[in-house]
């Protein structure tokens, strides 16, 4: 099948890919990936073997997009853990004091302090 990345056109198929990758380490998957074989592939790295280009001439979605109409699986960029969510200032003053926030000492009336005040 003929894909085109980089502006180049290649002609693939999935035997074609399958060889190209035999004997390959994959490096660890820190964005999308394709599994190639019974190994997960970080896409950039399918793309260099694949096209003998730098991984730079290409971006990650031109691979994808011929990966899948190979019939290879490809996966999305892993979620990544959400940021913490920032204290507040009041939450912030509370953790330098060493208490915890919403923590109230001993309740202090409010009003008159009794009959005849």
């Amino acid at each position: 099948m003929r894909c085109v990345i980089a502006r180049y056109p290649f002609d693939l198929t999935k035997a074609g890919v399958l060889e190209s990758m035999k004997g390959v380490t994959p490096e660890p998957v820190t964005g999308e990936s394709v599994t190639v074989g019974r190994r997960r592939y970080p896409v950039k790295q399918v793309g260099q073997v694949i096209t003998r280009q730098d991984r730079r001439d290409f971006t990650s979605g031109e691979v994808v997009r011929a990966m899948t109409r190979l019939g290879f699986t490809c996966h999305p960029h892993p979620e990544a853990e959400p940021p913490a969510p920032a204290l507040s200032p009041l939450e912030a003053a509370s953790e330098l004091l060493g208490g915890p926030l919403g923590q109230a000492g001993p309740a202090t009336p409010v009003g008159p302090a009794g009959p005849g005040a």
